[in-house]
């Protein structure tokens, strides 16, 4: 049995206090072995300047403890402010999401009554990397960073969940017949890392037929796995076809730290009316009760959970005239009623047993990543992209021609991914962003490169951004434009 467990809590904005103190009297009715160290994190952090949102020496009563149950948290709007969530996950390496989605139909009415799908969501990389530029006048961009070290250990922890809670396949969703380097490696990653399991069934869905699939037949799929961006969407999509967003919880886990929250936002505008439903981040504090090693609480709280709702006490969010009572619960009254039936079943459902195991060893990963595999790296080419307004593609390639370029030759110009020089199109539509592709038949220094774009400067060009070209064991690590 474990020992008693100091966990940290971050109560949130909106009505993130309010069902934080719902989840914290269910902990103490369920008889979870738990201290609490609170953080300060939030609406009133940011507001005194921080743009982070998390308060001074929180991150080392984090380190302490390595547990965090967090409600939702405001992310303001403009001026600088990054999402604590992301600030979080990134910071302490939370790089596995984790959205268990299961279906309570009758009682939460669903089209498809026996979906149960957990969604696993890469963390740290793709588009929520955040960064991003104003390059021109029209045009504007955003980095998007898929890694093969960051999307093995997702995948493996996709595997190990689903052998760990007896699941049968794990399907991967990316966009590489579009995205070819990026999500290209992660559904090159995700075939290597299943080899290592031949007794769970995988497969590869493209993520919009996939989602679509998903979002007809849910009752189909079993674990889901997908980059950041997808992940996101995905499992807000079959939470919502559950029935109701707000029931799901979210798991955020590294190899040494791990957070747990309701999937859902802060909601301010039903703050304080006291009709707030805290069945989200119970189910992430019931989450958070296995991973330190006591899945009796978290049984004993799930089962008390399901017996009310199988009671018809139900917040408004989920009332329904066939199986509520008459009148909705309050958020009060919904957790007044999950204490009374702790120790009790569900009849309908069948009762939850999480598994009793030890806490995390924090000194040891589950596993390791292999170290990169050696690879003979050449500069071969770079990408110049200007900023031009003063004719057309080939008027461009002229001026680009002209220059003394070396061993780099112009081969092709891009404008918004698509080649417009050579054999431009009449019909292709261009804005003032051109991406100017130089290639040479031989590897190249940097000073092959630099005096390029000092020829590009003297003739007046306004130069915005380069990307250099490499190979990999003689293999293009770059793709070519739409049309090349």
């Amino acid at each position: 049995m474990a020992e008693t467990t100091t966990i940290c809590v971050a109560r949130g904005d909106g009505i993130g206090p309010e069902i934080m103190d719902a989840t914290l009297q269910i902990l103490e009715a369920g008889g979870a072995r738990i201290d609490i160290e609170e953080i300060e994190a939030g609406r009133e952090v940011y507001e005194r300047g921080v743009s982070s949102g998390i308060g001074e020496g929180a991150w080392e009563t984090l380190r302490d403890n390595r547990v965090l149950l967090k409600a939702p948290i405001t992310t303001p709007q403009g001026g600088g402010y990054k999402s604590l969530n992301v600030t979080i996950r990134k910071t302490l390496s939370l790089y596995a999401n984790v959205r268990p989605c299961r279906a309570y139909s009758p009682y939460v009415p669903s089209k498809h009554p026996g979906m149960d799908v957990t969604v696993i969501r890469e963390n740290e990389e793709d588009l929520y990397s955040g960064i991003e530029y104003r390059q021109s006048g029209e045009m504007t961009q955003a980095l998007k960073f898929i890694s093969r070290p960051g999307t093995e250990r997702l995948c493996r922890y996709a595997f190990e969940y689903a052998q760990a809670q007896g699941r049968k396949k794990v399907t991967c969703m990316t966009k590489d017949n579009i995205l070819k380097a990026t999500d290209g490696l992660f559904h090159e990653v995700f075939e290597e890392v299943a080899a290592d399991y031949p007794d769970i069934k995988s497969d590869h869905l493209i993520i919009d037929i996939g989602t679509a699939r998903v979002a007809t037949s849910p009752t189909e799929f079993d674990v889901l796995v997908a980059p950041n961006l997808y992940g996101d969407v995905l499992s807000d999509v079959t939470a919502e076809l559950t029935g109701s967003v707000g029931l799901c919880g979210s798991a955020n886990v590294g190899d040494e730290f791990a957070m747990f929250e309701a999937i859902h936002g802060s909601a301010p505008d039903i703050a304080g009316r006291g009709i707030a439903n805290p069945s989200g981040l119970i189910h992430g504090a019931i989450m958070m009760l296995t991973h330190i090693g006591q899945g009796d609480v978290a049984s004993r709280i799930n089962n008390a959970w399901l017996k009310t709702l199988e009671d018809g006490v139900h917040t408004p969010d989920i009332y329904n005239e066939s199986h509520s009572q008459p009148a909705p619960a309050s958020t009060d009254e919904f957790t007044d009623a999950v204490v009374e039936r702790m120790g009790e079943e569900p009849v309908d459902f069948d009762p939850v047993e999480h598994p009793i195991q030890d806490p995390p060893t924090y000194s040891e990963a589950s596993y390791r990543i292999p170290p990169a595999r050696e690879e003979k790296k050449e500069l071969v080419g770079v990408d110049v992209f200007l900023e031009w307004r003063d004719g057309t593609p080939s008027d461009l390639a002229e001026v680009l021609n002209g220059l003394d370029s070396g061993a780099l030759e112009l081969s092709a110009i891009t404008n918004r991914g698509m080649k417009v020089w050579p054999d431009p199109m009449p019909e292709t539509f261009v804005s003032d962003h051109w991406q100017c592709r130089f290639e040479a038949d031989q590897a190249l220094e940097v000073a092959d490169v630099l005096s390029l774009l000092k020829e590009v400067d003297l003739v007046g060009l306004d130069l915005i951004k380069t990307e250099h070209l490499y190979n990999f064991d003689g293999e293009r690590g770059y793709t070519r434009g739409q049309g090349e």
